[in-house]
């Protein structure tokens, strides 16, 4: 039976990160949403399903896995929106002959289908699935966690990190004696992870009192970095000098963090690597954050804070967030984030004062004035930046570009108007 990861009608509640990316792909912890299903299941075949503009990098990214086709008589659908639990496999009962929906409340988490119902269904593959409307099938109650917005995804954040240290370390002793490092001051050792070529300079102190330090192979921490766990810091990525990283934060590999960063997710090849303060944020892929660029996690008068969201203002119920920033977008020196402030996929953010709450994507400009960011001039601007790390910008990624540009103009004429 072939294992399907897929994503459903909400996949829009987590932009800007998933204008991207299919929601599975989004990290929480030390692995992704897929990551943590798939290790669930040894040996099975797997394939994913994405919004159709989605496919061709999916294909890219992963060569050897089926991208919206299913081959197998009989197929087990997974919603990419959960939250694995540990026990997969034995919840869903793989062995089950019965094709049925497995729900948590009103959620979908789960489809197995086979046979005549899977052919029906494969008809609407390609596109958003909505699975609510599909089947009168069996239905079978599970207790699984599933996530409706970004910000849930950072509150589960160090949380996730333990669990995650938990399962890449119990079968891996591919670790460094962190004996060999002089001058840095380790806090409760037993739970600070090291992996291959890490250079941490004297002065460093990383202090693993309250959870975990998971630190991924080939980083570099330079002198006087503090760095407090529950923390995960991905391959080649750097910590600067006087960086203070605290609890609950990952950061992806190849990244250059320094500041302070305190509940937050960073996805790869993206750069803070200057003064000022990023907290209760999810930044996305090639974001570069400016000198002194900050954020407000926290309002003054301590109330929940709102946001701005698929022409919607949403009570987070939660009294801690701060910006949450789409791939390749860009702060200039001293930029000033207000709390839950949305920055889509390739904007550039100048001036002083504080910006909109809401930016939508392919945005030039500030709180005075916010204009376009022509399509032309942000895939230059991708092309010298992912150069400068030997990568390039492939065609179906000019593509994507393209796709996002187009189908995001209505909020940007919206917002000029």
């Amino acid at each position: 039976m072939q294992i399907c990861i897929f994503e459903d009608e909400k996949y829009s509640n987590f932009y800007p990160l998933t204008y991207s990316r299919p929601v599975y792909e989004l990290v929480c912890g030390i692995n992704t949403l897929r990551e943590k299903i798939v290790r669930e299941f040894p040996g099975y075949r797997f394939s994913l399903h994405c919004r159709k503009y989605l496919e061709e990098t999916l294909k890219i990214r992963y060569p050897d896995l089926d991208v919206n086709k299913i081959n197998d008589d009989s197929c087990l659908f997974i919603n990419g929106r959960i939250i694995s639990p540990g026990k997969l496999l034995e919840m869903f009962s793989a062995e089950e002959s019965e094709d049925c929906i497995y729900k948590c409340g009103d959620e979908i988490i789960a489809l197995k289908l086979s046979k005549g119902n899977l052919i029906e269904f494969k008809k609407e593959f390609t596109d958003v699935i909505n699975l609510n409307s599909f089947f009168e099938l069996t239905t079978k109650n599970i207790d699984v966690k599933v996530y409706n917005y970004l910000w849930e995804m950072i509150t589960d954040n160090g949380a996730e990190i333990l669990r995650d240290v938990k399962v890449l370390t119990k079968a891996n002793s591919d670790f460094t004696d962190p004996g060999k490092f002089e001058n840095v001051n380790f806090i409760n050792l037993k739970n600070i992870f090291i992996k291959n070529n890490v250079t941490i300079k004297p002065g460093v102190v990383i202090d693993a009192s309250n959870g975990p330090v998971y630190i991924d192979e080939s980083v570099f921490i330079y002198p006087n970095a503090v760095i407090e766990g529950p923390v995960y810091i991905g391959n080649n990525s750097k910590i600067k000098s006087g960086a203070a990283i605290y609890e609950n934060v990952s950061i992806g590999s190849v990244c250059k963090i320094g500041g302070e960063v305190e509940d937050s997710i960073i996805m790869p090849y993206s750069n803070k690597q200057h003064s000022g303060f990023i907290g209760h944020s999810y930044l996305g892929s090639w974001v570069n954050l400016g000198a002194d660029t900050n954020c407000s996690d926290l309002k003054n008068n301590y109330s929940t804070i709102k946001v701005n969201l698929n022409g919607k203002t949403i009570d987070t119920g939660s009294r801690f967030l701060g910006v949450l920033i789409g791939d390749h977008a860009k702060t200039a020196i001293g930029t000033m984030f207000n709390t839950g402030t949305i920055v889509g996929f390739s904007s550039n953010i100048f001036g002083s004062g504080f910006p909109p709450k809401y930016i939508p994507s392919f945005s030039w400009g500030g709180s005075e004035n916010i204009s376009t960011y022509k399509i032309n001039k942000s895939i230059e601007t991708a092309k010298v930046v992912m150069e400068r790390r030997s990568l390039d910008l492939l065609t179906e990624d000019e593509k994507l570009f393209e796709e996002i540009y187009n189908f995001t103009s209505v909020e940007r004429k919206e917002k000029s108007d």
